[in-house]
């Protein structure tokens, strides 16, 4: 009987800690949904503000650098390029990432393989190469204003080290695309997805109809 006294009582407690949690995590939130120095999408909106503490946590990453890099295209949150390589050079398992090219420049077989080499084991690790003749193929070469035509380097670095990482490291980005990979995905992806306004609906959508959605390499 004692026992089972014991254990209610320590459910309680956690129960109380995790009130006392959530409620410093809504006034946090707060403050930061009061600031005009966050994204449109968390001014005055403390849930979605909430949602980035939640995956700051889960990342060991600022609150702040989550809110300005994590966006929502075509109704599906992205993380910018440069912050989720920046999170992985960061991360202390592997060396920062680094390309080779190959192929001539501006050729369908200009392409770029993004690897790095893990820490403990010190193994080179390689991911897969991305070229511009696989850019058009896919769809993301031609599309109008395509990044892919006006800064082409810079495109195949990004795809390169996000293949890598969604490889070797996919829970460092929470398993989400970039939002580079969203945009070159377009109209295929709003046809597979629920169209959502914040990154409540999000969460709430999630289990049910976007994790059954994967774009293709894109």
């Amino acid at each position: 009987m004692s026992m089972t006294v014991a254990s209610i009582g320590m459910a309680i407690d956690e129960v109380s800690a995790e009130e006392k949690y959530f409620e410093l995590a809504q006034r946090k939130a707060k403050v930061y949904s009061e600031s005009s120095l966050v994204p449109r999408e968390y001014q005055k909106n403390v849930g979605n503000v909430l949602i980035a503490q939640n995956m700051a946590t889960r990342m060991g990453a600022d609150v702040l650098m989550v809110m300005q890099n994590l966006y929502l295209v075509h109704g599906r949150p992205g993380w910018s390029a440069q912050f989720l390589i920046g999170t992985f050079n960061s991360c202390g398992r592997f060396s920062a990432i680094r390309y080779r090219f190959s192929g001539k420049t501006d050729t369908d077989d200009w392409g770029c393989t993004a690897y790095c080499v893990e820490l403990a084991t010190q193994e080179e690790l390689i991911g897969t190469k991305v070229t511009i003749g696989i850019a058009k193929k896919e769809g993301w070469f031609s599309k109008a204003g395509s990044k892919w035509q006006t800064i082409p380097e810079q495109m195949l670095r990004y795809r390169a080290a996000t293949f890598l990482i969604r490889t070797i490291a996919p829970e460092i980005g929470l398993g989400l695309h970039t939002v580079d990979e969203l945009e070159d995905a377009g109209p295929a992806a709003e046809k597979r997805m629920p169209q959502l306004s914040s990154l409540n609906d999000w969460v709430v959508a999630k289990p049910a109809a976007i994790e059954a959605e994967t774009v293709e390499q894109a």
